[in-house]
């Protein structure tokens, strides 16, 4: 099928090139992923969980399932999370599994600056049998890769206000190569390429009218040997309650992003995602779901909810 061929180019193009972490569109609730410094800094319990389900009606297309816990510890300057990433694409599984630690600092009396590492586990899967085997004595086939594990450390900045924050980050600093053992001693040939990728993140709230808040905010992803990624979105908060907006990420897709505070500790929300590449023509788009639920105590309990 020609969808089928379509993605089997897309997956070699993604080997040579760079293996990238995962995509998410609401990347601004989902900080937490791709920067270890955030942390603890919603200054509550905090417990997400999202799942997205890409280029729909493309075979083999992205399906990425992601949660994560994070808190401030006590009343210390210290903060902790963790989290847990499962994306399928084609043959191939990968599951990330990662812990965070922040520690926060008062720059100013507006500002904060936490600092945030990161450790993770990775496990790699790639069912070779889902592939179409147009040659029957390609042996670099004959066995599937399970449970390949990796492990990587990463590490973060997080400087925000009540209104304003900027982040960098990168989630994973160790390159991880899955060789193919086929190749001779000394050769460039592997499977899968797990580079650094690099992130900056920044969003300010305005406050238009007494209960409209007007947040843009940008998300930029660098990573070897594939273009520069840019996230800019602008979302619209009303009544503290109802969110509506829109993304753009550079060069591939157009975004329309709504959410509900349900009640004090719930938020739900959903984000649609228009292929403007020639993608569009095998795909009706990109669909995600996520939930947050926040738990409160007579401490950090907020007046208002914070919009990042």
């Amino acid at each position: 099928m020609k969808t089928k061929l379509l993605l089997i180019l897309l997956l070699l193009s993604v080997s040579i090139r760079a293996q990238q972490d995962a995509q998410f569109t609401n990347y601004m609730y989902n900080t937490i992923n791709v920067n270890p410094a955030y942390a603890g800094s919603r200054q509550s319990m905090s417990i997400f969980a999202l799942h997205r389900t890409q280029w729909v009606g493309l075979d083999g297309a992205p399906v990425t399932n992601t949660a994560s816990i994070h808190t401030p510890i006590n009343n210390s300057k210290l903060g902790m999370g963790a989290s847990i990433i499962n994306d399928r694409i084609g043959p191939s599984e990968e599951s990330n599994i990662a812990v965070d630690l922040s520690y926060t600092i008062d720059t100013s009396e507006d500002f904060k600056l936490a600092f945030g590492i990161k450790a993770s586990a990775n496990l790699m899967n790639v069912d070779f049998t889902k592939l179409n085997r147009y040659d029957a004595n390609d042996y670099s086939f004959e066995n599937n890769i399970d449970n390949r594990f990796s492990p990587n450390v990463g590490a973060g900045l997080y400087l925000y206000s009540d209104n304003t924050y900027f982040g960098l980050s990168a989630p994973n600093l160790l390159e991880t190569k899955h060789f193919d053992r086929y190749a001779g001693p000394g050769a460039f040939s592997y499977i899968a390429r797990e580079r650094i990728n690099y992130y900056f993140t920044a969003g300010h709230v305005f406050d238009l009218a007494y209960n409209v808040k007007f947040k843009p905010a940008i998300m930029t992803k660098l990573v070897q040997g594939a273009p520069l990624q840019m996230d800019l979105s602008a979302n619209f908060l009303f009544n503290d309650k109802f969110t509506i907006g829109a993304a753009y990420r550079w060069s591939a897709a157009v975004s329309a992003l709504v959410g509900f505070q349900a009640t004090e500790s719930w938020f739900i929300g959903y984000g649609y995602d228009l292929e403007t590449t020639r993608l569009a023509n095998y795909n009706s788009g990109s669909h995600e779901v996520f939930l947050r639920f926040e738990l409160f105590n007579k401490y950090n309990r907020l007046t208002s909810p914070r919009f990042f």
